[in-house]
């Protein structure tokens, strides 16, 4: 068995101290180092030696995807943020002398673009490289669906659900669940699956190749879209007037496999789930996700729970979108909390970790412990919020936080339940 941890770790008395954390502010950053960004890309252009220019050409001659987005992102900075279907009616549709004057007006910015790209790639590679020379292995996530407002589909408008305008005419979303009375309506364009399927899903294919090189495992956000996906009509305030609708199924995998060969993915397979979704999560060979918290709120029969979990599967506490584990007790009711400390057999003080212990201890393959868990912290470090557009994504731990005494807890259980390294 094998443990991945989203950040760091502990034995059961040594850690009462909460490690201290911060927030960010991401719109401060976004303008000082978008400043300094492009004051480096001036740099880098007016006088680079022609070793560092070779690597840089070579990087854009061989990333597929960087010539479309360095030109839409250029126009994003030239009409100030504007979506793209609001641009001149001519770009917008991508018509080939447009898009040619474009490319020779904004040549600065559009190199300005890719400058950027290929330092985050020579950073992201150092950073992967070395995670992985320790023994580190990095999971990324791929959302099933992308922003309407996007090089993907300002490029590829034929593959996506949209209008003469460009506009959306279907949107994606969830039905009623856990995390919403009311669904989820997350607003991104439907793909036309018959389009994909017709030539052979190649641009999905690529996004795939891109993202495995990127990452070593690829979780796919609402996998449960491929077997079926909740369509709703555009100009709906909720998802609840939305319908079912089949998605590519296993067709999709298979054209995947055949060009890609093995699949390193995990499948987001939470929320409504069906015989049908299960059956191709499994016919594809996909662990699917275990959360310990969504495991009492029924009998002993919940699939959460740890009795109940498959080897071929990932357990986690709790995920980005759930709220930490202690800030989700603290907001059970009396008779909940006691369900949950009789199924562990421990104290409410002690409940953090005796579920980082059952996820330790699942016959699941893989145990991923988020570092809010670790260090006992509750909502205030809480990650993500569905459904809420802002606040999300700023916490972050300070590295004095993770201490032997951490390291040498977590390295206990992992030990005690086989999960360090073979």
């Amino acid at each position: 068995m094998q443990q991945l941890c989203d950040e760091g770790d502990l034995l059961p008395t040594e850690l009462a101290v909460q490690a201290p954390t911060s927030q960010v502010d991401f719109t401060t950053v976004r303008v000082e180092k978008g400043q300094q960004l492009k004051a480096a890309a001036t740099r880098f252009f007016a006088g680079s030696a022609q070793e560092r220019l070779a690597e840089f050409w070579r990087f854009c001659d061989n990333t597929f995807w960087l010539d479309d987005y360095a030109l839409f992102m250029a126009c994003k900075e030239n009409f100030h943020g504007v979506p793209w279907h609001r641009w001149p009616k001519d770009l917008a549709q991508r018509k080939p002398e447009t898009i040619d004057k474009y490319l020779a007006e904004l040549g600065a910015l559009i190199g300005e673009q890719k400058y950027l790209q290929w330092q985050f790639s020579r950073q992201w590679q150092a950073v992967k490289g070395y995670a992985n020379n320790k023994g580190v292995r990095i999971i990324g996530d791929a959302p099933i669906f992308v922003a309407h407002d996007s090089a993907d589909v300002w490029c590829n408008q034929h593959l996506f659900m949209l209008d003469a305008t460009g506009k959306p005419t279907l949107i994606a979303g969830v039905p009623p669940d856990y995390f919403s009375k009311t669904g989820q309506l997350w607003g991104n364009p439907l793909y036309r699956w018959d389009r994909l399927q017709a030539d052979g899903y190649g641009w999905w294919l690529a996004r795939l190749r891109n993202d495995f090189a990127l990452y070593d495992l690829v979780r796919i956000d609402h996998f449960r879209g491929f077997e079926a996906f909740w369509e709703v009509p555009a100009g709906q305030k909720t998802a609840i007037r939305g319908r079912w609708v089949q998605g590519p199924g296993a067709d999709f995998f298979i054209a995947a496999r055949t060009n890609l060969g093995e699949l390193p993915i995990i499948a987001e397979d939470l929320g409504v789930i069906t015989p049908a979704v299960e059956q191709l999560r499994d016919s594809c060979g996909f662990p699917g996700m275990n959360i310990l918290q969504f495991a009492f709120d029924s009998g002993a029969d919940n699939v959460y729970l740890p009795h109940n979990h498959r080897h071929n599967s990932v357990v986690y506490t709790g995920t980005h979108d759930n709220n930490t584990t202690r800030g989700w007790f603290n907001h059970l009711s009396v008779e909940q909390q006691h369900r949950v400390c009789d199924y562990l057999r421990c104290s409410a003080e002690d409940l953090v970790w005796e579920m980082i212990r059952a996820a330790q201890a699942s016959v699941a393959h893989m145990a991923i412990l988020p570092l809010q868990d670790l260090l006992e912290l509750d909502t205030d470090a809480r990650m993500n919020c569905p459904g809420v557009a802002s606040g999300n994504w700023g916490w972050r731990y300070l590295t004095k936080g993770l201490t032997e005494a951490l390291a040498s807890r977590l390295h206990h259980l992992a030990q005690l339940y086989d999960r360090l390294p073979h």
